[in-house]
């Protein structure tokens, strides 16, 4: 991203920066707010929003800031804005509504709370990133459907998996190569894990128990993937994905029949499990004429057709402030749906489950979530884990079975359901 570092160096040259809100001050929040402070010329921090107020403060004051305003109306933010003040609040709503901001950052990681923020962001003409692949991941095509009307950006963040996913690709394109496999690195996936098993981790790594048990339940990569999926118009080969074990990335384009997909002209989202570098992502992408093969063999990338490219790390939330630089001067998403759902992460039972008792969605002890093509999805009215809080099960449920929309009663009111009839509406099958 040199183009962006150079943008953003004019703006802060010319006196005027890129300006943010930030709603959501936890892992995520936090550690941009800190990015965007520490080491991003040309980029402000105008406001934060918290529901719990303390929380917001903490983004500044964790790094040494204290000069900053707590305001509770649309007034006193303006004011906070104009005068040149940081400010924090526990409303939402004043941040998507202010004028002096470019984008919302939005990194709850919730899905009733951050479809709010979102849509209200877009409705305010404000450019959208999410640190949120649950909510892109459940109502993404809408929003960007949204988006697009509003002249506005809807992206999720670089530094996630999805988005260094989405780089990756397109440099290979630019190369002159035919991604036909986006994979994931998962280090560890065990379906049975709770917010119990995973506390002390979470408490080790400054994380909720809830996410870390997403991370550990194969939830959150079913999100990542679905994330990527629906930018890249891949598919899935197999519900909740194929997922083989190796203990390199180099063996990734032996696990998987990229040949065929390219032949196909289709592609896939996947996963391999225990590799080493496991932090990272890759993609397979095609090349079988002379001259590719030739450089890449000469250049130790292998024999071809299928090359491997990959990134050895992430560093989300430290590669967001690219986002919305992206989003704000060049009108760039660096992870935005291509049109209509491609996958879904839909609701399976993490234990035997009874009638009567209230599902917890993601990350929770009730259910995990797998990726699945969003034909079968929307065939089987099968119940995205976005929207499985809440929901009350109408009758028992075995463990590992599907939950589906005639299992559950979905809780009243909620601007999420309404978004999801909305983008089933908008996207038919």
């Amino acid at each position: 991203m040199i183009l962006v570092d150079k943008a953003l160096q004019q703006r802060a040259d010319a006196g005027k920066p890129v300006t943010v809100g930030v709603v959501g001050a936890g892992f995520a929040g936090r550690g941009f707010v800190h990015q965007v402070e520490i080491a991003t010329p040309g980029m402000e921090i105008k406001v934060v929003a918290n529901r719990t107020i303390s929380e917001a403060a903490k983004a500044f004051t964790d790094i040494g800031i204290d000069d900053f305003e707590t305001v509770d109306s649309a007034a006193a933010l303006k004011s906070a804005i104009e005068r040149g003040k940081r400010a924090i609040t526990d409303d939402p709503s004043l941040v998507t509504a202010a004028d002096g901001i470019d984008c919302i950052v939005e990194a709850t990681g919730e899905i009733e709370y951050g479809a709010h923020t979102a849509v209200a962001a877009i409705d305010n003409g404000k450019h959208l990133v999410l640190l949120n692949a649950e909510l892109d991941a459940t109502l993404g095509p809408l929003l960007n459907k949204r988006a697009k009307s509003a002249g506005v950006v809807f992206t999720d963040a670089d530094g996630d998996q999805p988005g260094v996913l989405m780089n990756l690709a397109r440099e290979a394109q630019m190369l002159g190569f035919t991604p036909v496999v986006m994979g994931n690195i998962k280090s560890l996936l065990d379906n049975r894990r709770t917010p119990e098993t995973q506390a002390a981790f979470a408490a080790n790594v400054f994380q909720r128990p809830k996410m870390i048990t997403s991370f550990a339940d194969g939830t959150k990569i079913a999100a990542e993937m679905a994330c990527t999926a629906n930018a890249s118009g891949f598919g899935v080969a197999a519900r909740g994905m194929l997922g083989p074990s190796c203990s390199r990335v180099e063996e990734a384009p032996g696990l998987f029949d990229a040949e065929k997909l390219y032949h196909e002209g289709t592609g896939i989202v996947d996963y391999i499990i225990g590799a080493e570098p496991s932090f990272g992502v890759f993609v397979l992408a095609y090349a079988d004429d002379w001259f590719h093969q030739r450089y890449m063999k000469i250049y130790k990338m292998g024999d071809g057709p299928i090359y491997n490219f990959y990134r050895p790390y992430h560093l989300s939330p430290l590669e967001t402030p690219l986002t919305v630089a992206r989003a704000v001067l060049f009108d760039d998403g660096a992870v935005t749906p291509k049109g209509a759902p491609v996958c879904d992460v839909v609701s399976i039972a993490k234990f035997d489950l009874t009638a009567g008792q209230t599902l917890d969605g993601v990350g929770g002890f009730t259910t995990y979530g797998v990726l699945e093509n969003s034909g079968p999805t929307r065939a089987e009215r099968l119940l995205p884990i976005g929207l499985a809080d809440g929901c009350v099960l109408k009758h028992d449920i075995a463990q590992d079975a599907p939950i589906t929309f005639d299992d559950v009663e979905l809780p009243a009111g909620r601007l999420s359901d309404e978004l999801w009839n909305e983008q089933l509406a908008a996207f038919p099958f």
